[in-house]
């Protein structure tokens, strides 16, 4: 497998003092053959790299839903990483496959090397966040693993197939880890994902010839009902005109509908001290049913109901709030670093 960075933008301009301009780079790398994004906040751009002595003591990586785009996660690791006191590294890498690459790279390496079979469905998602961490982490280094929606299942996931990663704590954010097609919004869109997906594809070829600014008023129209709309998500979600971007988050989205049934609470008993779950109220892709069962099987777990309204997709208008929740959280790890 490999994993050898293509290219990275420039680091963003730094002010001290200001979240929005804490030190953030790009990168544009092959993880398991397939094209990845990485974001990462902070002056460490390469912890294999780093001398020990400048070392930080913890990476905090964000595992993402579906779409697994980085760049919707661009507000939330600022603030985070700002609401840590900008001691530790934060990033964010995207599912494989889920971004627009960069001219000159394509959506999966030319190589005779045999890369992991299927790195685009769901069981391939979670050896590909593996191989990210193999190739891009020292080993022996302490983790936050942050898993937002579908990110949850590929979290705890990980922790069950690499038992020897030194994770702290996993924070799931609106967890779907159990009977997808079961809940409201998976009743709703089986049909669509596991059968229908394909007549998408054409529609968004003929879009993706539209010019940027078309292609942006049609996604600002589409966020018109958020309040507050992060830039960062308009931006990223143009990356949803590539046709072989949306292909690869609608496969994934198909085999989460019949591979995600079950929870796992053998994985969850394991390591019920390392976990903390936040459900939503109105949430229909993990509905409250969810959270008040997992709480009644788990009663000493850290399980949290969401009582301030935040969405299932918390990135487009909630990042700061959900960043200084997750902040105070885990103030009793941090203390003990």
């Amino acid at each position: 497998m490999t994993a050898d960075m293509l290219g990275a933008g420039e680091a963003e301009s730094t002010r001290p003092g200001s979240e929005e301009q804490v030190p953030l780079y790009e990168e544009f790398i092959y993880c398991c053959g397939a094209a990845t994004q990485v974001l990462k906040c902070g002056p460490w751009k390469d912890l294999l790299e780093t001398e020990s002595k400048t070392l930080p003591r913890l990476l905090f990586l964000i595992i993402p839903g579906n779409p697994g785009l980085a760049g919707y996660y661009r507000t939330f690791i600022r603030a985070l990483y700002h609401g840590l006191n900008r001691q530790y590294p934060v990033w964010v890498v995207s599912h494989a496959g889920h971004c627009k690459p960069p001219n000159g790279m394509g959506m999966t390496e030319d190589t005779d090397i045999k890369e992991l079979e299927d790195v685009f469905g769901l069981h391939g998602q979670i050896e590909h966040k593996l191989d990210f961490l193999r190739k891009n982490v020292p080993k022996d280094m302490k983790l936050v693993l942050i898993g937002h929606s579908i990110g949850c299942y590929i979290t705890l996931e990980m922790m069950k197939r690499a038992s020897e990663l030194q994770v702290l704590r996993s924070v799931l954010l609106f967890p779907t880890i159990e009977r997808m097609a079961q809940s409201p919004q998976g009743k709703l869109l089986t049909p669509v994902l596991c059968k229908l997906r394909y007549i998408l594809y054409m529609p968004v070829y003929l879009l993706s010839f539209l010019p940027e600014r078309v292609k942006t008023s049609m996604v600002q129209f589409v966020l018109r009902g958020l309040k507050y709309p992060d830039e960062a998500s308009i931006l990223t979600s143009l990356n949803l005109f590539s046709v072989d971007c949306v292909a690869n988050v609608l496969y994934m989205a198909s085999q989460e509908m019949m591979k995600v049934v079950e929870r796992d609470s053998t994985t969850i008993k394991q390591n019920i001290k390392k976990l903390i779950f936040y459900y939503g109220v109105a949430d229909n892709w993990c509905p409250q049913q969810y959270f008040e069962e997992i709480k009644m099987d788990f009663p000493d777990g850290d399980i949290r109901l969401c009582e301030k309204g935040i969405r299932h997709a918390f990135v487009l208008d909630a990042s700061r709030e959900v960043a200084a929740m997750i902040t105070d959280w885990l103030q009793d790890i941090l203390t003990r670093l």
